[in-house]
């Protein structure tokens, strides 16, 4: 059996026992903790599979950082990752498929450059990757 009393609109609830707490406050350190979780400041491989949709294709691997492939339904993807994270470098990514004009992402960046995606269909692609003055360049691959 459970009596109101008169802050009864206002959230709580009195029992036989005495006033009951809400549960929002809880309710708020949860999703305060999971939006903690979910926007970690690293990029993990899970969030590097976020970027390009598809499955791993090729890794490609240079001094200085990696530039990965992802094939998807026809499209290829490309990012480039630096090594090192933090300070801004210049860093680059281009995806080629053979017939058609290089589509690339080019800038001073902390962590990556890219996603480029470019629609290969059955086509080879030539890829090249650089963090700093170091890079990695494909001929025609994935064909």
């Amino acid at each position: 059996m459970r009596e109101q009393g008169p802050g009864a609109g206002e959230g709580d609830i009195r029992t036989p026992r005495g006033p009951r707490r809400t549960l929002a406050p809880a309710l708020s350190v949860l999703v305060v903790a999971g939006l903690l979780v979910l926007g970690g400041p690293t990029v993990t491989g899970v969030q590097a599979a976020s970027l390009c949709g598809g499955h791993k294709a090729r890794t490609l691997s240079f001094e200085t950082g990696r530039t990965v492939l992802y094939k998807n339904s026809g499209y290829v993807c490309a990012v480039t990752y630096a090594k090192r994270t933090g300070a801004r470098r210049t860093m680059s990514v281009s995806v080629q498929a053979r017939g058609n004009l290089a589509v690339a992402d080019k800038g001073r960046y902390t962590r990556h450059a890219g996603p480029v995606t470019v629609h290969a269909g059955h086509r080879c692609v030539r890829v090249k990757g650089s963090v700093g003055t170091k890079s990695v360049r494909t001929g025609w691959i994935l064909c």
